[in-house]
């Protein structure tokens, strides 16, 4: 029972794999906010799923730093502490560079990278003064060899990267883990709108030959701050094998 007692910071964690992750943690005994900015429907119901004593839902933009400071606090005054952040939030405007607007590079990286600034930012003081912590962020494998089409998701997600091994050595001294998790295809609405030739083509350079389930992740996630593990600064790749260094 490693996470009893716990508390963390799930941002985008009404659907897909923020939401596995959430339950996850709820269910090995952590308590949990999770930010959504839409998805209000969802969102209420994973509370009602978890426990309202357990789970807590915030409408907030990862874009806004004063937000991300407010749900920290607000998580520290209904828990009482914070022992991590989980940073998900993302999204995808995928398009050719030719044809990609300026607008379509700057939400995905607003969203995805300066999302990750944001929450990261505005728990990593506590984290350091109390000498223990996780940062753990959702990276993506397509910030590691990258996607056509992706020229903003896969510059936002190698950002991630980068951030994740340059934070972890800033805080280590403080016993504040930093890593990443780069997921592959993930069974979620991204994947579900993908056409079947699409779909047979991307899965033949699987090794595993399927796509993961969010529950996959969030099984990776669970391990990763269930514990004062002695690994930082890592990115662990959940492709089924996709991708191989």
């Amino acid at each position: 029972m490693a996470l009893k007692g716990k508390v963390f910071i799930v941002t985008g964690g009404s659907r897909g794999i923020g939401r596995e992750i959430v339950k996850a943690l709820a269910e090995g005994g952590a308590k949990v906010s999770f930010t959504y900015q839409t998805q209000e429907a969802p969102a209420k119901a994973l509370v009602g799923e978890c426990g309202e004593g357990k789970v807590a839902a915030f409408k907030a933009d990862v874009r806004d730093y004063e937000k991300a400071k407010e749900v920290v606090e607000e998580t520290v005054r209904r828990f009482g502490r914070l022992d991590g952040v989980v940073n998900n939030a993302g999204i995808v405007r995928d398009r050719s560079l030719m044809m990609m607007e300026p607008a379509d590079f700057r939400d995905v990286v607003e969203t995805n990278l300066f999302g990750t600034f944001n929450f990261s930012r505005a728990a990593i003081t506590r984290l350091m003064k109390q000498k223990n912590g996780d940062i753990l962020n959702i990276a993506s494998v397509a910030g590691m060899v990258g996607r056509p089409g992706q020229t903003n998701y896969a510059a936002s997600k190698a950002g991630i990267i980068g951030f994740t091994k340059a934070l972890a050595k800033e805080v280590g001294r403080f016993n504040v883990r930093v890593n990443a998790i780069a997921p592959g295809f993930i069974e979620t609405e991204m994947t579900q709108a993908l056409n079947e030739k699409v779909k047979q083509e991307i899965l033949s350079g699987i090794p595993l030959g399927r796509f993961g389930e969010p529950k996959e992740v969030a099984q990776l996630a669970a391990f990763l701050l269930g514990g004062d593990r002695y690994i930082t600064g890592q990115v662990f790749c959940l492709d089924g094998g996709m991708v191989m260094a």
